[in-house]
This record gives structure tokens, sequence and C-alpha cells, in this order.
């Protein structure tokens, strides 16, 4: 019979709580349950779920950003949705992918070593016939690349992966590129089996039909440098930064160069439809408002002041004396 064996910090945890009072031997014996979960040292967990949690963020920001960019460049509609986000070792991702496809083996600039970026036959062949100047359709989806099509294929990638520096700037500043394009998954042992990646899939709709998937392979060891920036506090920490003195004195001054529309109600009249038509020029008409009342100046549409009206060195003009949203004195 097996034996559960528990490890030094296990132990110590146990031996702190029963010092403290806070468990006793007795209730160890009657529970007889360690706590213990099995743990598959070929395929440990590098990613915690907040890190998966704010890759997923990123990668529906990323997906948004490809939407706008396929649909306006391929003057059609494509929509792009994150399909999961998980972790696994290497080889099961090779091992999960179809052959032939299109494996694009790009670096994250500054960032050492590559990633993979993998668009199935399914979505690559149909924009391929779109930029050919056909309907959008493939037919024979698992014939190898021409050199022609491979050229496209780069082009296209490359304007994918470009959208990824958007995506990816509240995170980390990177420059994706291509270093080279594969077919065959099965020959592409960029890392050890071993290798903990994480796996963004992407499915795509073209025309409100699915039209097949993008994997993006991000192995830990080329998020290693910025593994804590993939956290939700992290990232609350630096969008809550303290403001700068320059940034308060550039802010002051873009809102200076500002243009508003200012707007001063006369007043109104009620007249029916019948004295209206009958206005001439000259003709006298009573408003609302007197002399000794305030007239009400809009921003922007917005009421904001009581003004009186007046003449300054030839002009017509309007001295503000009251401020009317809100209980504060005009400065």
């Amino acid at each position: 019979m097996q034996q559960d064996v528990l490890s030094q910090n296990e132990i110590d945890s146990l031996l702190e709580a029963m010092t403290s009072g806070k468990v006793s031997a007795e209730k160890i014996q009657q529970t007889g349950e360690t706590g213990t979960k099995l743990y598959d040292f070929r395929r440990p967990n590098k990613f915690s779920k907040e890190h998966l949690r704010t890759l997923e963020m990123v990668c529906q920001q990323y997906a948004r950003l490809l939407s706008s960019f396929l649909s306006g460049y391929l003057r059609t509609n494509i929509n792009i949705e994150v399909g999961t986000v998980g972790q696994m070792i290497y080889e099961e991702f090779t091992m999960s992918i179809p052959s032939p496809t299109v494996l694009s083996v790009f670096a994250m600039d500054p960032l050492e070593g590559s990633a993979i970026l993998e668009t199935s036959p399914q979505f690559i062949f149909p924009i391929i016939d779109l930029i050919f100047g056909g309907p959008g359709t493939a037919n024979d989806q698992q014939k190898e690349l021409t050199d022609i099509e491979m050229s496209v294929v780069r082009k296209i990638n490359t304007k994918i992966l470009d959208n990824m520096t958007t995506a990816w700037q509240e995170v980390y500043a990177i420059a994706p590129r291509i270093q080279f394009i594969e077919t065959n998954p099965r020959l592409q042992q960029l890392y050890s089996p071993n290798e903990v990646v994480a796996l963004i899939t992407f499915v795509t709709r073209m025309n409100d039909e699915q039209s097949g998937m993008i994997n993006l392979c991000l192995p830990y060891m080329v998020l290693d440098p910025v593994i804590s920036r993939l956290s939700v506090r992290q990232q609350f920490i630096r969008k809550a930064g303290t403001v700068k003195e320059e940034d308060y004195v550039l802010l002051k001054h873009i809102l200076g160069q500002s243009e508003v529309q200012l707007e001063v109600l006369l007043g109104h009249a009620d007249l029916i439809v019948r004295d209206l038509l009958e206005l001439q020029p000259g003709n006298i008409m009573v408003l609302n408002k007197r002399i000794d009342q305030d007239l009400e100046m809009q921003i922007e549409g917005l009421l904001k002041f009581g003004v009186q009206a007046g003449n300054m060195k030839n002009y017509k003009a309007i001295q503000v004396v009251s401020l009317i949203e809100g209980e504060q004195e005009f400065e």
C-alpha cells in the first residue's frame, strides 16, 4: 500500500499549528488527511491564474484590434475572439496542431527567445484568395504553399503581429519581428518538449461563418523577465501612478488652446404663426427678460453662467456676474 508523504513545508506548517494551539494531535489523527494534492513534474504550472487572466485581457484587446484591421484591410467582415487561454508543455502544442499549417516564428524584441503564431489553413487560405481577387474561399486547404503565397502570408502575418505592439503597450513595449515561417510543426523543435508555454487560441469568423483558428504560443522563458508585469496589482500601480508636474503643465497648456462655443440666450417670446409671418425689419419683439435680469450663457450647449450684456470698445460684450451650475464662485 502506498503511503502519503508530506513535504518539509507541510511538516513545518503542522508543527507550527500544533505549537500555537490552532490544531491538536488528536484532530490530526482523527481526520487522517494531509491536504496534499498530486503534482505532475512533467507538466509544471509556471503561469499562475492571475498571469493567465492578464494574458486573456491583453489578448482580448489584441483580438479587437485584429478584427478592425483585417476587416478594413481585406474589405470584408472578419471577427476574431479569444477562445481559450491556458498553459501546456511545448510537445503538447506541437502535437495538437495540424500539418500542414503556417507557423510564424517571431521574436518579441527586446525579449530574448522566440514565440510562435500559428494560422490554420482554414483561416489563411481564404485570406490569400481574397488578396488574389477571389471571393474568399479555398477548396484545397491541404496543399503546400507556393513561393508567391508564402510571400503573401509573410506580409499578412507581419501586419497581424504589428497589432500586438499596441495590445501589449500597457504591459511591456515589444516589437514583434518574424524570423522565419514553417509549414510542418513536427520539424519545428525550438524548445525542450517539457518547456511550459502559454497558449492563446483565437476563433475567427469571416462573413459570420467560422473560418478557422489562430494559436499564439508564448513560452515561459520568453516572458520570464516580465512575468511580474502580468499581474493585475502591478497593472493598477502603473496606471494609478502619481501625476508628474510636467504632465500637469502640459495638460493645462492643451486645455488652454482648446476652443469652446459660447452662446448667450437673450430670452424668448411666444408668437402665433400669423404674427411670425407678418414680422418685418424694424419690428420690436418683447422678450421674457427684464433689463435688470441676468442673461444665460451656455458653454458647448450646457448652461454655466449668468451674464449682463453691454458694449466694450464698439463691440457687443457680456460680463459674467454669477455661476449658475453648482455653488462654486467664478474665478
